[in-house]
């Protein structure tokens, strides 16, 4: 597995990550959406740490500097 994700774009997903995590257990998004973000903000956690999308792969993306 290939990395594809540069730093900004990690740092970026874990900010939103964490800005869900904040809105949920503030109760600001509550019920089924709320947990539709908290799994949403489980994956951008997930793929900013891994520092690979799966989404990326059939269009081709990266946002990897060029080496």
């Amino acid at each position: 597995m290939k990395k594809n994700m540069g730093s900004t774009d990690r740092i970026v997903r874990a900010v939103i990550a964490v800005a869900i995590v904040l809105l949920y257990f503030n109760n600001v998004v509550t019920g089924t959406l709320g947990i539709v973000l908290l799994v949403l903000a489980a994956v951008f956690l997930l793929t900013a740490f891994v520092g690979f999308c799966p989404l990326y792969l059939p269009f081709g993306l990266s946002t990897c500097k060029r080496e």
